[in-house]
């Protein structure tokens, strides 16, 4: 794997930045915003906007591999272009949370997807930060004292400590069969 971090990796593809760059921990990288998981073709070297795109992204890098992600994407079925956007940075020992708009609010899974486990979620409370607060019971008034860096930190150390307790292994395949149309509720933050 090469020494270049993820964050340069994914280069153009992440989008929308509220934090971009190196947090706390000697050696780790986070990113907020949004991640390019397909843009149309280039016409006269114009920027166009994806086509589709995670959204709502926390992404944390040591070195070139991605040791946590977090994001919304409108369906299920947008984890292969997940995958493949990060490529050899997905490692087997990072924490990997999707939030899909299109799996039933009573359905939670662990998929395997590029050789990597992910833990799949509705998006309940309408921002996956706030699921991800829920998920590993951290305060939310503390987190708000915290900068941006150490935000992503406390995300980071919170997932390493959480055993996935509750979500069936499923496999990837089973859990695309049984998702259901692509919900975009009104008012959703962005």
């Amino acid at each position: 794997m090469s020494d270049l971090t993820v964050i340069a990796r994914l280069g153009e593809k992440l989008l929308s930045p509220t934090f971009s760059g190196a947090t706390q921990k000697a050696g780790r990288y986070g990113f907020r915003g949004d991640l390019g998981l397909r843009f149309p073709p280039s016409v006269a070297g114009e920027a166009r906007p994806p086509e589709i795109k995670a959204d709502q992204v926390i992404l944390a890098g040591e070195g070139g591999a991605a040791s946590f992600f977090a994001g919304h994407v409108d369906s299920l079925a947008h984890l292969e272009l997940i995958v493949d956007a990060f490529g050899p940075a997905l490692v087997p020992k990072g924490k990997y949370f999707v939030f899909a708009g299109n799996v039933d609010f009573a359905k939670r899974y662990k998929v395997e997807a590029g050789g990597v486990p992910f833990y799949v979620l509705p998006l309940d409370e309408a921002t996956v930060w706030n699921e991800l607060l829920d998920l590993f019971y951290l305060d939310r008034s503390d987190m708000k004292r915290l900068s941006s860096e150490a935000k992503v930190d406390s995300l980071v150390a919170a997932a390493e400590a959480f055993t996935g307790a509750g979500f069936p292994e499923t496999p990837y395949a089973t859990a695309v069969a049984e998702m259901g149309p692509v919900k975009v509720p009104d008012n959703r933050p962005v």
